[in-house]
């Protein structure tokens, strides 16, 4: 990328001063050199993400077709699942499987269904098994299904889905070419994609976020990788600026190059916070805590370790049946708040020790306010409040996040904020100094999640869509320039 003009070291005249300015150069000549079609990528993805996702399988369609919980033939307690797994769960649902009253367990990072009936896991689903599982999803399709195959590697669309492999494939035959993924561990569907959400998605998230299977299955490297890259995009952002503005008066170049001098100026600086921001998704060397609860806050809440002993199979059968009733629901989530277990469904929840008291929709203020003095020992509480709609940093564009929360401020020297869910007596979010200054950099800078845009649409998109187009004719203007110096190079 040589100007044409006057000598790139025409500005400076002490030597230092030249071989600094020559180092810049060279700097940000060969970054781009090497980045030039990958940051093209980036930006022009980037607007395809304005509107599309990785295909996902929601949980309401998920559920939206299972029968009623009913556990009148379990036998099983969770104290006895329990002690099958040999292990706490990190979550424990109940459900039904192939009209069979059953656990859904988390447990180790992976989901697993045991059968509440017999207490043992069911068998490697065959492929009728599957194909009848995809009818229970899908009537509609009964007579058009077709069995793919049984992948015990993610493929493209399952890289998300790691914890329920095996999965075996399986063609609804519909015309919009939906691919259904159904799990061995749970004997569930956990993966839906269609033919238009695979074509958007390589062209928007698969190729942002470089998600191509041969690297995405080994996290560490492609992680690593995102963060190189981004780092490398960041210098070369930097060092361009930091010339371009230099001779900005009188441009040297002449061309596609000149008009990849005044792209820059004009949209360098936010084309950097892309990539800065793009960086910190990845979280790079841990530089800021969780917003999950830790576990000791979460004991904190629940009042300890789930206490499953006192849960009969009669009462068992009685709290599915007190909840079933008034939510009708496909699954029961098991949920536990100072010491006491609920079983919960939609917005209700029923004392699993004592169904007869009725249903509940969500818990006081007193021990919701009681709990967060628990997660927060010997900690004074600054203030705390209770929203009914979100502020910046407890908030969903959808609108799937429940309202409304508790947010209680501590006065401890990492300026925490927890965020608790009356309808689940559970602590939601955790806020610390520098979570609240990730929220910012990453995801004000990233997608420009600033209350005062972000919310108002058209807006955003049109502001979004004008500096990815900037940063794309940053690039996009550098490709040709930088073919021919490597045709030249190769000359020589």
């Amino acid at each position: 990328m040589e100007p044409t003009g006057p000598s790139v070291l025409s500005v400076p005249s002490v030597p230092q001063a030249r071989a600094f300015w020559r180092a810049l150069v060279v700097i940000h000549r060969w970054l781009g050199i090497a980045g030039c079609l990958l940051f093209a990528a980036w930006f022009a993805s980037g607007i395809v993400m304005m509107y599309v996702r990785m295909p996902e399988l929601r949980a309401g369609e998920r559920l939206a077709r299972k029968p009623r919980v009913d556990f009148s033939t379990a036998r099983m307690t969770p104290a006895d699942l329990v002690r099958a797994i040999q292990s706490d769960p990190a979550q424990l649902r109940l459900t039904m499987t192939a009209g069979r009253p059953a656990y859904r367990v988390l447990t180790r990072g992976r989901w697993y269904t045991i059968m509440a009936d017999s207490g043992r896991r069911p068998a490697a689903f065959t492929p009728d098994q599957a194909l009848a599982a995809a009818k229970l999803f899908a009537p509609d399709r009964a007579q058009t299904l077709r069995y793919e195959g049984r992948i015990t590697e993610p493929d493209q669309w399952t890289l998300q889905s790691r914890a329920f492999l095996p999965l075996h494939r399986i063609a609804l035959g519909d015309p919009d070419g939906t691919i259904v993924y159904i799990s061995d561990l749970t004997g569930e569907p956990e993966m839906k994609t269609t033919a238009r959400e695979r074509r958007w998605a390589y062209v928007g998230p698969v190729l942002h976020w470089l998600y191509f299977t041969p690297l995405r299955r080994h996290s560490n490297a492609w992680a690593q990788t995102i963060i190189w890259l981004s780092t490398a995009g960041v210098v070369m952002c930097l060092s361009g600026l930091v010339w371009g503005v230099s001779v900005a008066r009188r441009s040297p170049y002449s061309g596609l190059m000149k008009w990849h001098h005044y792209a820059g100026l004009i949209f360098g600086a936010t084309t950097c916070t892309f990539i800065f921001s793009g960086l910190l998704s990845m979280d790079p060397w841990d530089w800021h805590p969780s917003t999950a609860p830790t576990r000791d806050q979460r004991e904190a809440v629940a009042g300890g370790s789930a206490r499953l002993d006192g849960l009969s199979i009669d009462l068992l059968r009685r709290s599915v049946t007190a909840i079933a009733d008034e939510a009708d629901a496909p699954e029961l989530e098991m949920v536990q708040f100072e010491r006491q277990l609920y079983l919960k469904a939609g917005d209700r929840m029923v004392p699993a020790l004592a169904p007869g008291f009725g249903t509940i929709r969500r818990f006081d203020t007193s021990p919701m306010l009681a709990a967060a003095h628990a997660a927060m020992p010997g900690v004074a509480v600054q203030d705390y409040v209770q929203l009914t709609s979100y502020d910046s940093y407890y908030y969903d564009r959808d609108g799937t996040l429940p309202l409304p929360v508790y947010r209680v401020r501590f006065a401890d020297p990492r300026g925490t904020w927890l965020y608790l869910d009356p309808s689940r007596g559970a602590i939601v979010r955790k806020e610390e100094r520098l979570s609240r200054a990730n929220r910012w950099l990453y995801h004000g800078l990233h997608s420009l999640d600033f209350p005062f845009l972000y919310w108002r649409r058209p807006l955003w998109d049109v502001v979004m869509i004008v500096l990815c187009v900037g940063g794309l004719a940053s690039a996009v203007t550098s490709v040709l320039p930088a073919l021919r110096r490597l045709r030249r190079l190769g000359r020589r």
